[in-house]
């Protein structure tokens, strides 16, 4: 019938984002993630915004996409502070898995709403082959942790978080689908104790991995709570502030995933700047010309090649 043939095509086009298409890595993007959190070493997520991004990070090696909510609120010229809506951000995520084949895990600020909400993005999520969610503990709209100008922000009580937590769980088909819970408590100017406190709160309520944040230069806050944590669910960092302790203290202290923040957008802001500034400046592009790719690797990224052989295979050959 029409209706199932629909939804064999919908399924392919699932199949096709859900699950890896290069050659022997037919593993669900979802599993990727899931064994990479749980792996015995360390593990890093480079920030994507893009497809474009997205498709770099992957050809460099890394194993998984960190879809930054600065990153992709700055790409789109707007705040990180819930202006652009959540559809709007599922938009940039679907073109972001579409040009991959690892997985990605999204920064999706307190899930955009209440338990309803955060529930209703996982569906979202599955559907387009994105392979994690991670979720802060704070009030929807959110405000940037590493903004200077806004200390003391409130947070989620322990038991409404708890139950958003539990509401994507049961929400999610894929069981291999990973909710990541990310805890604010220093962030806020909390203590340790309270740090705990939420971490093991919402490993009970079934999170798959505890993102513990620190704005601090040093990272006393992440050793005394890796210490404390005892390696109980894995445990992501988030290092932009930190940046000059060496990885391997990392490793000592048993962190599953480094994630590696908001890089390529701020080298990226770098590069528009000074070509334009440039430009502007020179009123030529004799300069510039030599430091920046040829047109043909944008062809070759946006891969051109394959469009090419598809239109041998599919369109008429007249003589």
């Amino acid at each position: 019938s029409m209706f199932s043939l629909r939804a064999a095509a919908r399924q392919a086009q699932h199949g096709l984002r859900t699950f890896s298409a290069v050659a022997g890595k037919s593993e669900r993007k979802t599993t990727q993630l899931k064994k990479m959190l749980n792996s015995d070493k360390l593990e890093f997520l480079m920030e994507a915004h893009n497809g474009l991004s997205a498709r770099i990070v992957e050809e460099t090696g890394f194993k998984g996409v960190w879809g930054s909510g600065l990153s992709i609120s700055a790409s789109l010229g707007v705040r990180d502070s819930n202006e652009a809506s959540w559809t709007q951000v599922l938009e940039v995520l679907e073109f972001m898995s579409d040009a991959t084949t690892v997985p990605i895990l999204l920064d999706a600020d307190t899930g955009y709403g209440n338990f309803n909400n955060a529930r209703r993005l996982v569906q979202k999520l599955e559907a387009r082959g994105v392979a994690g969610a991670c979720m802060e503990d704070k009030l929807f709209p959110k405000t940037n942790s590493l903004l200077d100008s806004r200390p003391n922000q409130p947070l989620a009580d322990i038991e409404e978080f708890s139950l958003k937590i539990k509401a994507c769980k049961d929400t999610q088909t894929d069981p291999d689908f990973c909710i990541v819970a990310r805890v604010e408590a220093f962030i806020a100017g909390w203590d340790l104790d309270e740090a705990l406190k939420r971490a093991h709160a919402y490993a009970d309520a079934g999170a798959d991995a505890i993102l513990m944040h620190s704005k601090k230069k040093d990272p006393s806050q992440i050793e005394a709570f890796m210490k404390a944590w005892k390696s109980r669910a894995p445990v992501i960092i988030v290092p932009t502030n930190y940046y000059k302790t060496p990885t391997d203290e990392f490793r000592k202290w048993g962190v599953s995933t480094v994630i590696w923040a908001n890089h390529n957008l701020r080298a990226a802001v770098n590069a528009f700047q000074h070509t334009s500034q440039t430009i502007f400046k020179e009123e030529c592009l004799n300069s510039v010309e030599p430091n920046i790719v040829p047109v043909k690797e944008v062809f070759r990224l946006q891969r051109d090649d394959e469009l090419r052989q598809a239109e041998d295979k599919y369109l008429p050959k007249h003589e």
